[in-house]
């Protein structure tokens, strides 16, 4: 029996936005999103909105409808570089402010300047956080080997060069991870080129569109699928639906589920 994990309903692609610090740009940035159907995680510090070119508090929730709301500390300090008890309350508060704002719990992050420590690291996991994004671009599209040093593929003014490859890659379970700040756009007269890169990814059969978080979560549960010797057996202990193929053949194995094949 030959099993291969897929993503939901057997797409074997992913691409996964990922734009920081809550800038009025970002409102454009979502609505190209919106009109491609591409998915976003914007990184936010809770102490800054409300401030010029930034967001507004009480617009937070209907801005960022269908994308994931996430922290990126408080005030964006180095984390690595203040004491233990003052990253773990950058990261707690803007928690707190966001999850107030958003309706639900923020468990996603990106690192204040990309940067972070085995110290900060594990600040985060004993504050909740399931994956942070770091700023040190792989120009790869594999699973990251760590959720909480999540390296993306590229900043987003490398992202048309690497598009064709994407799309022609067929190597297992792949990851288009691109990163950004939509301040950026304006401030280097380029918004044409996400339009254009948005334009040419959309609408793929086999790509799934996806928050940070989601990704984070759907490759959490399958890591922890329990197949049996000989791979006839499986058993799902997560909460969430795992897509398969046996064999060739389509399949999915629902929360809580053991299914024979």
């Amino acid at each position: 029996m030959t099993i291969r994990i897929t993503y939901p309903e057997g797409k074997i692609k992913a691409l996964t936005m990922s734009y920081d610090d809550g800038v009025q740009e970002d409102i454009r940035l979502i609505e190209i999103f919106n009109e491609y159907g591409i998915k976003g995680s914007f990184h936010l510090n809770s102490s800054n909105f409300d401030k010029p070119g930034r967001i507004a508090s009480d617009q937070v929730k209907d801005i960022y409808k269908g994308h994931e709301i996430s922290c990126h500390s408080s005030t964006h300090p180095f984390l690595e570089r203040v004491p233990a008890m003052e990253a773990m309350r950058e990261v707690w508060l803007d928690r707190q402010k966001l999850e107030s704002l958003a309706g639900y719990p923020i468990v996603g992050m990106s690192y204040p300047m990309g940067t972070y420590s085995d110290s900060v690291i594990a600040i985060l996991k004993g504050a909740g956080i399931k994956c942070c994004r770091t700023t040190l671009a792989t120009g790869k599209f594999h699973l990251p080997n760590d959720f909480l040093a999540w390296h993306p593929t590229c900043h987003h003014r490398n992202m048309l060069e690497l598009l064709p490859q994407f799309l022609e890659c067929r190597y297992g379970l792949s990851i288009f991870f691109v990163w950004g700040h939509a301040y950026e756009f304006p401030r280097n007269d380029n918004w044409g080129d996400m339009e254009s890169f948005c334009k040419q990814i959309s609408g793929k059969p086999e790509i799934w569109y996806a928050t940070n978080i989601e990704i984070c979560r759907y490759l959490a549960a399958m890591y922890q699928l329990e197949i049996s010797v000989d791979g006839s057996l499986i058993y799902n202990p997560t909460a969430t639906e795992i897509w398969f193929t046996a064999n060739g053949n389509l399949m999915s194995i629902k929360a809580g589920q053991s299914i024979q094949i």
